[in-house]
């Protein structure tokens, strides 16, 4: 196992270039763990950084944290912007609050846990390849156009930490052009919140283990009883088709 080696950092007002060039120097001379305080908006913490890097992260880190990431494991002890993920390949990020727009673009592999409300289309072209099967767990609700034209991978929608408590469990248009994956949402979704064609049916038996695996690992990162997350039923959302859209070409 690898020497921890602490560095902490406060990124206040520092231009985010600059500050993500003082991380990948520190990388360098063999910093694993970074500690970052004052976090305000700096885009691009952790792109394309590979390993077992982690990263503690105070304040509200800016736009495409983690995008194609290879590995480092992030805590957010606050909220966080829009595309976090964006084609993120292996890893984790935890958020223990809200999160912005587009989370997880078409990810490819890792997981992202959020334990509040997201905005609008999560999930966007998400994709599966052999083994990296990318994962979302929502404990909040989601915007319109969640899982929008997704190709892979597990999105889980809870519905129970949400500031919302008067807004349905996601928005409109849930899987629209969806041909891969999978949605799984605690509780119900009703009709006409799903994109064309989708219907929600109950879980198996096979599904459920999948859940409870997931939901094991999202408490235990996010401190929360999966005893009681467990304590509800689940539906799931699957494409009606791997070609949703394929009778809108005419063949030549």
């Amino acid at each position: 196992m690898a020497k921890i080696i602490t560095k902490t950092l406060s990124a206040g007002r520092t231009y985010y270039k600059q500050f993500n060039e003082e991380i990948r120097a520190l990388v360098k001379e063999g910093v694993n763990h970074f500690i970052i305080n004052d976090c305000n908006g700096q885009r691009y913490i952790g792109t394309a950084m590979e390993g077992d890097i982690k990263f503690d992260i105070h304040g509200v880190p800016g736009q495409d944290l983690a995008a194609f990431m290879r590995g480092p494991h992030i805590r957010i002890h606050n909220n966080a912007q829009d595309g976090v993920g964006n084609t993120m390949d292996a890893g984790r990020v935890i958020i223990e609050g809200l999160a912005g727009d587009v989370i997880g673009y078409a990810m490819r592999g890792g997981e992202i846990f959020i334990q509040g409300d997201v905005g609008y289309r999560v999930g966007i072209h998400m994709k599966a390849y052999l083994d990296h099967q990318p994962k979302i767990v929502i404990g909040g609700k989601a915007g319109d156009f969640l899982g929008e034209y997704m190709a892979g991978g597990i999105i889980l929608l809870l519905g129970m930490f949400s500031d919302k408590p008067d807004s349905p469990i996601a928005g409109r248009s849930l899987g629209t052009g969806m041909h891969g994956g999978v949605i799984y949402v605690r509780g119900e979704i009703p009709e006409d919140q799903l994109g064309p064609g989708l219907h929600a049916q109950p879980v198996d038996s096979e599904d459920l283990k999948v859940i409870e695996e997931l939901v094991k690992e999202y408490a235990k990162e996010l401190k929360l009883d999966s005893t009681e997350i467990m304590n509800e039923g689940f539906v799931k959302v699957r494409p009606f088709s791997h070609r949703p859209y394929g009778n809108l070409y005419v063949a030549c």
